[in-house]
């Protein structure tokens, strides 16, 4: 079945990588569509109506805006010569330039939201301390905002056959075997590790126990979550065979609970050598991968891409 991805570009390296792993993903992913999009910089309406009351200065706003428009075309082609020369057929690449209307990242959301497409990748583009508190990124944005696409999370050039999916047994983490499943299904080179956090009473309840025995709470918690992480593992499997990805290929590590979901997941994926992180943007609870997790790891990861599921 066709795949279409839906890269999200300007002039920026981190805007490359993104290219750059999308040419490698292409190498190991069967019928890979590819669009390279950009959002033009917008002229103020103001400037526009005050320029047209003067026509030399609205003849001089035009050829701005030619220009502006033959640049971001020519970014589009010499990225689209980058992808041909990593390996990607010519036939599957096409260029999409538009003005902006409401902003880029919104702008980026409606246009692969209405065409339907299975991701949209973006480079990861960091920022720090309160700039990232009040401004935020584009990337940011693009992630916490999709409601139905994948967002694919750039900050390498090369991908990696090694893929680690962040799981916590909820239909979020189903999701994103889905979507795995969909886009790698069938490459026999893959191997996936599947990650899990088990939670501890002190995860679950905010109450201080530390003067009482909880271990028959703690065992209840434990019994909870195996039997749901074994239902969710029998169904991920499932969907993994039917895609063509065989058992053989597939790892579970489970940890115990006691640092940040987060902060295990980040450790786990950097010593892991993976080049993938694959994660539900939703969870059972708060605890889990809901926005609190799935934006500690948007703001903190690196190396590598991280695939962020709705």
């Amino acid at each position: 079945m066709e795949k279409k991805v839906l890269i999200a570009v300007d002039d920026s390296r981190h805007s490359e990588n993104a290219v750059r792993y999308a040419a490698g993903v292409y190498e190991t992913v069967k019928e890979m569509k590819i669009v390279l999009f950009h959002v033009e910089p917008t002229i103020s309406q103001y400037l526009v109506d005050e320029a047209k009351t003067k026509p030399g200065a609205y003849a001089e706003l035009q050829k701005l805006m030619r220009k502006s428009h033959q640049a971001a075309q020519a970014m589009l082609e010499k990225d689209k010569a980058l992808m041909v020369s990593s390996g990607v057929a010519e036939k599957d690449i096409q260029v999409m330039s538009l003005p902006r209307k409401f902003g880029a990242a919104k702008d980026i959301l409606e246009y692969g939201t209405a065409l339907l497409y299975d991701a949209i990748i973006v480079g990861r583009r960091g920022l720090s301390g309160l700039a990232e508190v009040f401004i935020g990124s584009v990337s940011a944005n693009i992630v916490d905002n999709s409601q139905l696409v994948p967002v694919w999370l750039v900050d390498e050039k090369n991908p990696s056959q090694e893929v680690m999916v962040a799981v916590d047994g909820s239909e979020s983490s189903l999701r994103a075997v889905d979507h795995l499943a969909f886009i790698l299904g069938g490459n026999p080179n893959i191997a996936i590790t599947f990650f899990h956090v088990a939670p501890r009473l002190s995860d679950v309840c905010p109450i201080d126990f530390s003067e009482t025995d909880t271990s028959q709470l703690e065992a209840v918690i434990q019994q909870g979550d195996k039997a749901c992480i074994d239902r969710f593992y029998a169904h991920a499997l499932k969907k993994l065979e039917e895609a063509g990805i065989e058992e053989r290929q597939i790892k579970v590590d489970v940890r115990k609970g006691g640092l940040r979901v987060g902060k295990s997941v980040l450790e786990a994926y950097r010593k892991g050598n993976f080049g993938t992180l694959i994660v539900g943007r939703r969870g059972m609870n708060k605890q889990f991968f809901t926005g609190s997790v799935s934006r500690s790891l948007v703001n903190q990861f690196s190396k590598g891409a991280l695939w962020v599921v709705p």
